[in-house]
């Protein structure tokens, strides 16, 4: 701990006290005083370059004679926050994460959605051979999967950015559970997306929905806040919209495609985030040329299995006027936004997967 906070002050990053008093007083501590208040005395780029370097040294303090935590814990720039209701972690933004528009993707920043809110599970104990199962649930061999999820993209980080997710989780009735999660830019704290979902409890061997039992429920809720937290506290927020099962013939489609052997994940299904990539195949080139998605709803209905052919069909959602700019409860801000349907069915069976819906705002370059 010592030498790291000595390179720090080596580099210039602590300019406020010396290193081994700071190493002394930080000991032990979730976060460094000693290089967060650094940070404010130091202006524009360089002071996001400190608050990205003194993350790193919280993350190293709060391991700082932690016993019986693998490296990987050890190393992650996340932890609980100090009620323990809550759990945060920064990512930096990788070069194969971006896409034409150099900013990250959909599929990356639902990816880092998925990883904290595993991180999360293994932070309070839960299992590591399973996205964030409980005791109960491994000896009853029950796993989590996806029955809803929705993402709102503000503002797309870059190549390099680094973003700061907060997730929590709370029980959803007697069927399921519920995660959420805000997205931040950590060196400006602007709140660029956020993002619920649903989750429901599934038998792994008999692949049947199973109800939440109290054992399970209690092994969980310990962890999650007292009263509700919604990271979509607005009424009649998007999330809460249904979506409407898409007419036939749909305007676009993307016919027979195949899930890949990576696409599959250790529930023995091909993973939630591998459908948003099948949903935006069958969007019209001259919408992805001229916008960005805004705003995705996934509705989850069928797993999807490794020989299972997928075709994803698409058609503009039409509001009470014929207009496909906005729906009838649109606000007037939001006039701008291109809206779609999406269904995902079985090429062989023609059994519905996935229902969803995007919301995609004029592209500024």
């Amino acid at each position: 701990m010592a030498e790291m906070l000595r390179f720090c002050a080596a580099a210039g990053l602590i300019r406020c006290r010396e290193a081994p008093v700071a190493a002394a007083e930080c000991r032990g501590r979730r976060r460094c005083a000693a290089v967060r208040c650094s940070s404010r005395a130091i202006p524009g780029q360089e002071a996001a370059d400190v608050a990205a370097a003194s993350r790193l040294v919280a993350g190293v303090v709060a391991a700082d004679g932690a016993e019986g935590k693998g490296l990987a814990e050890r190393l992650r720039l996340g932890s609980l926050v100090p009620d323990g209701l809550s759990y945060k972690e920064s990512f930096v933004v990788r070069c194969y994460e971006v896409g034409i528009n150099k900013t990250a993707t959909v599929e990356t920043i639902a990816n880092l959605l998925q990883e904290v809110g595993c991180n999360h599970a293994q932070s309070v104990g839960f299992s590591t051979d399973g996205f964030a199962t409980t005791p109960t649930m491994r000896k009853l061999r029950l796993i989590w999967v996806t029955s809803r999820m929705h993402i709102e993209i503000y503002k797309y980080p870059a190549w390099g950015d680094v973003v700061e997710i907060e997730t929590w989780c709370q029980g959803e009735g007697r069927i399921g559970t519920r995660r959420d999660w805000i997205l931040k830019d950590l060196a400006t704290g602007e709140v660029i997306g956020r993002a619920t979902s649903k989750w429901v409890m599934m038998n792994q061997d008999t692949r049947k929905l199973q109800r939440v039992s109290d054992e399970v429920r209690e092994e969980y809720l310990v962890y999650c806040p007292r009263t509700p937290r919604l990271a979509f506290p607005e009424e009649n927020n998007g999330s809460l919209k249904k979506i409407p099962k898409l007419a036939d013939p749909a305007q676009y489609s993307r016919l027979g495609l195949v899930p890949r052997r990576a696409d599959l994940d250790m529930n023995q299904h091909v993973n939630n985030v591998t459908y948003i990539g099948w949903v935006l195949e069958s969007m019209p080139q001259e919408i992805i040329d001229t916008h960005e998605l805004q705003t995705i709803t996934l509705d989850y209905r069928r797993e999807c299995q490794h020989d299972d052919a997928v075709d994803s069909l698409t058609s503009s959602e039409f509001a009470e006027n014929g207009s496909t700019n906005g729906t009838a409860t649109t606000k007037p801000h939001d006039q701008e936004l291109q809206q779609f349907l999406h269904f995902l069915k079985s090429s062989g069976t023609g059994l519905e997967i996935n229902r969803g819906r995007t919301e995609w705002r004029k592209l500024i370059r």
